[in-house]
Order: structure tokens, then sequence, then C-alpha cells
């Protein structure tokens, strides 16, 4: 039982001990830093019953029962206000419950509500500047160029580096997969003819990858497939592609001119295509074009490129084909003809013939054309269709020279 619980009767105190009392609460209140009310306490009479039988012994000396004083915890820090005891708040509670914190809390979610709304503002109002694509070179090769050729048009589109030096070789095809014999010097007729996008100053070695890149796609199991239909090897309907591409001036002489190419490859007859001729002169000279007539002496240049001289196909493509050449050389025209000369109109159409007495009459009308036009090619009096500027007659005859039979 609690000495200082008031529901239990007691005796009644003296004066003195009152005044004591009083003391005791006046010492308290200076040395407590919180002011506390006292509470009224009322002294209570109340008789015990004696005890006869049982010794009781004297009690000790208890404390007269005084207020019960709350306990408050020190604080680490001062704080701005202190709870009430009379509440029966916690400190820890009374801090975060204080104006100031809640304060404190307003302002921070403020400033955060702040901040995300100047965000959203400036993603709205601010357009980025839309970066400017690079700079692109069209790097333009027509079809028909020769690997020299192409070399002067990616000079004179500044890429970096020997063009001819890089279309020597290269990691991404192996001529010999094609049926080309080992040695094969260049990568001539695989260069295949586009337009690309190039950057500025970029090496040519990046041409020539996009390039072969450029004719696998284009030549595949289907080119690979009909060259064995043929009896030809890939890398051969590649060189039939080339001349192809260099005699014919109008598309629908490709497949006519491919057919007599494998007509006399099949009789074993020269083929007589003076663009062979031309390629050899360009070689033998180390030139890029050669755009003379061709002299007798020339005609018969000792050199595996004269088909004049030898028979058979030249030894490598005598340029590089496009599409349309490629899918001639595939699938020629199914004619008999065995001989072609330029037509007496000058507007590039070849003129066919099974028979050599066909041919030379079609010869007798071309030499004729070129003599009335003062030795000159005949100009072709049609406004739609015409030799294009710079091409010649090839491979039929040359200073009145008709293709051997």
């Amino acid at each position: 039982m609690s000495r200082g619980d008031r529901s239990w009767p007691g005796r009644e105190r003296t004066a003195e001990e009152r005044e004591r009392d009083r003391q005791e609460r006046e010492r308290r209140r200076r040395h407590d830093p919180l002011p506390v009310e006292p509470l009224p306490v009322e002294p209570l009479a109340v008789e015990l019953p004696p005890v006869e039988s049982v010794p009781v012994e004297s009690p000790a000396p208890v404390e007269p029962p005084g207020v019960v004083e709350p306990t408050v915890p020190p604080l680490a820090q001062p704080s701005l206000s202190l709870p009430n005891p009379s509440l029966g708040v916690s400190p820890r509670r009374a801090r975060a419950g204080s104006p100031l914190a809640r304060l404190v809390a307003v302002l921070a979610l403020a400033a955060v509500v702040a901040a995300v709304v100047l965000l959203l503002h400036s993603l709205g109002s601010k357009h980025p500047k839309p970066i400017a694509p690079p700079p692109v070179v069209k790097v333009l090769i027509p079809e028909g160029k020769t690997r020299v050729q192409i070399a002067q048009i990616a000079a004179t589109d500044r890429l970096k580096g020997s063009y001819r030096v890089a279309s020597r070789r290269s990691p991404l095809l192996n001529p010999t997969a094609y049926g080309a014999p080992k040695g094969t010097p260049d990568l001539e007729g695989f260069l295949f003819p586009a337009t690309y996008d190039m950057n500025p100053g970029a090496p040519v070695n990046r041409l020539v990858e996009e390039q072969l890149i450029a004719f696998r796609e284009n030549f595949g199991v289907s080119e690979i497939t009909r060259a064995r239909a043929l009896h030809v090897t890939p890398y051969q309907l590649l060189t039939v592609a080339s001349m192809v591409e260099r005699e014919a001036q109008i598309p629908g002489d490709r497949a006519k001119i491919a057919a007599v190419i494998y007509n006399r490859l099949a009789r074993e007859m020269p083929l007589g295509i003076d663009a062979s001729i031309y390629y050899a002169i360009e070689l033998k000279d180390g030139i890029a074009t050669y755009t003379h007539e061709l002299s007798e002496a020339q005609l018969h240049i000792d050199s595996p490129y004269n088909t004049r001289t030898h028979v058979g196909l030249p030894p490598t493509p005598i340029s590089n084909p496009g599409v349309a050449s490629i899918e001639a050389a595939a699938h020629p025209a199914h004619v008999s003809y065995l001989y072609y000369v330029a037509g007496a109109d000058g507007c590039g159409e070849q003129v066919f013939s099974n028979t050599l007495a066909g041919f030379e009459t079609n010869v007798a009308s071309y030499n004729a054309a070129v003599a009335h036009s003062g030795g000159h090619p005949p100009t072709c009096k049609h406004t739609l269709t015409g030799t294009p500027s710079g091409a010649h007659p090839l491979g039929y005859r040359q200073a009145g020279k008709s293709c051997p039979a």
C-alpha cells in the first residue's frame, strides 16, 4: 500500500507537520523549472480500531503525504514551448505538432510544388532547337563505269584515299567465290553502280564497302543459278553483263546483245566487241577513258582483252554493270543472232542479223551514213531518243572494219 494513497484513513497531522509540508513545497517550487499548482489536500480524521491481542511495533516515521509532482525528462536542446503536464502530452509529440513545425512543413511542401510547376512550365514553353543533320555527299556511280573512272568520281567528291588501291580487294567479297580465277587483280565488275550518301571527306574504302554490299544484294542465288543453267560461272556471267552495259545504248537491245555473246561463245567465234579493246587501251596507257576512234593498229593490240584476236570472254569484267545488264546476261533473248551493228539513223539502236551477208549489208548502210555526216557518226534526227553524249558504236566496226565472222 502506498504511503501517498489518500483513500485510506490516517491520523490527523499536527500544525508542525503542516508547516513542514508547506516549507517542503516551497523548496521544491524554487528548484522545479515548471510551475506546478499544488493540489488541495484535505486532512482526513480516521480512528483506527484498537488491537488488543496482537502487539504492534511502533511504526517508522512516515513522511507526511505531500503532493505528487510530475517528472519532466530533461531536454537535449531547448524547446520553444513546453507541454502542459496537466494535458498529458509527451515532449516529442508536442514538438512535432507545434505551430512552428507545421509552418516549416507547409513551407517545404509549397517549395516542392513551386519547383514542379516551374519545371513543367519550362518544359512546355521551351522547344529544343532541331539538330541539323550532318551534311551528306551524294556520290553518283553510273552504270558501266570502270574502277579507274570511279576513282575520278571519288576524287571529285573529295573522298579521302586512293580508290584504285581500295578497290583491289576487300574482306567483304572474294572474287574466287564467284568462280574468278586465282590471282584476279581487282574487284572490277563487283563495284555496284548506284548513288551513295557519304559523309564529306569519308574514306574511299567506305564507298567500296557500300558498293560491295549493294552488289551482294543484287547478285545472289538467282543469278548464280542462272549462270549454271547457261554453263558459265557467276563471274563469267558478270563479265557478259559488263560488256552488255558498255555495248547497249537502249534498254531493248540488252538481252539481244547478251544472246549474240552466248551464241558466239557456243560456236567458239571471236566476240569482236570493240568495247573490250577500249578497255585494253585504257589499261595499257593508264588512262580512265579513251574517246578516240580505234586505229588499225589498236584493233590488233596484243591484249587478252582484244576480243577480235582472242576467242572467248576477256579475263575480267570490263565495267561495273547495273541491274538491267545483269538481268540481260542472266536471261538472254531467245534469238539466233550472231552479228549486230549500229543503226544508220544514229539513234543508238543496233541492227541484228543471223548471217554474215546480212551483217555486211547493215555495215554498208552505216558507213554510208557516216560518209554523209562528213566522216562522223550519224546524228539522230529523233527528238526523244538518240545516242548518249560521248557514246560511240562499239563491237561491230571501227574505221570501216566489220566484226570478224
